[in-house]
């Protein structure tokens, strides 16, 4: 018994340890981003795009990246989610859990879901030169989707194969279809596909190399699908990549900026889980 106690207080410590350097490592980069960049936060940053000469301490904003994320992060994440939710609810509702295929389609996606964004930018280049595309916001959605699709499906799948078996079984056994089972396990895995896309818009919106060779840059906000978009990750490269202090100041405002958007959607995605978990049975 003494043994067990001791066991139990060093994992708390641990845990608590842990507990305390997760938090001070958000501390730290939200301190630093807003520390560097609130002097430079400016109703300009967000609501003009850059002018001539932004990039070495002129005047303008980074509004073309802003909503060049936003274009890029909810087009992705929307073609994502409908190719994601039929993979998940067939390899659960209309295969066996444990058939071949579903194995496989897990293994796929956690082989894909650890690939660098960088190789996704490089194949979505090589897709690009096959299709005769140039760098656009339609080439930067795709490639995006094709990187965000393995996280949504292993998330959702993982929120799905916790519904309890027996639900399904109970809409079988009053002459209900796959189909009707399928909506049930979905209608209680929503808070659970709410938080996978969380994730998958928070991966989307904060990556820079996955849309390095495929969105371009551009000092303009796009109009169409086949024109280049800027993002906020590519800004802040770039900005950073400047010798002048005031541009890289810039950049952190741009980080905070980010960081900011990202906190948002947290929240939004909180409150929104919390209320669609009062639906579930």
């Amino acid at each position: 018994m003494e043994a067990r106690k001791i066991e139990e207080n060093i994992f708390r410590v641990v845990m608590i340890l842990s507990t305390i350097v997760i938090s001070s490592t958000l501390f730290m980069i939200v301190y630093t981003l807003f520390s560097k960049g609130v002097g430079s936060l400016s109703w300009d940053m967000v609501s003009k795009i850059p002018e001539g000469g932004f990039y070495i301490g002129k005047g303008g904003g980074i509004l073309n990246a802003i909503v060049g994320s936003i274009y890029i992060t909810l087009g992705s994440t929307f073609l994502g989610l409908l190719i994601s939710l039929p993979i998940v609810i067939y390899i659960n509702v209309y295969a066996k859990r444990n058939a071949t295929l579903a194995t496989i389609t897990r293994l796929s996606s956690d082989i894909l879901f650890g690939i660098p964004s960088i190789v996704y930018g490089a194949f979505g280049f090589t897709i690009m030169v096959y299709m005769g595309l140039k760098t656009s916001l339609l080439a930067g959605i795709i490639t995006v989707t094709l990187m965000i699709i393995p996280i949504l499906v292993r998330a959702i799948d993982e929120v799905v194969r916790v519904v309890p078996e027996d639900m399904s079984n109970a809409v079988f056994s009053l002459g209900g279809t796959r189909y009707e089972s399928a909506k049930i396990i979905l209608r209680q895995s929503i808070p659970g596909i709410v938080t996978a896309i969380l994730l998958s818009f928070g991966r989307a919106i904060g990556d820079a190399a996955c849309v390095l060779f495929t969105a371009g840059f551009t000092d303009s906000i796009p109009t169409s699908l086949d024109q280049p978009a800027a993002t906020l990750p590519l800004s802040i490269f770039f900005q950073l990549s400047s010798p002048i202090q005031e541009v890289q100041n810039r950049a952190y405002a741009a980080a905070a900026i980010l960081t900011i958007i990202v906190l948002t959607i947290n929240v939004i995605a909180k409150i929104a889980s919390k209320n669609l978990s009062k639906n579930k049975i």
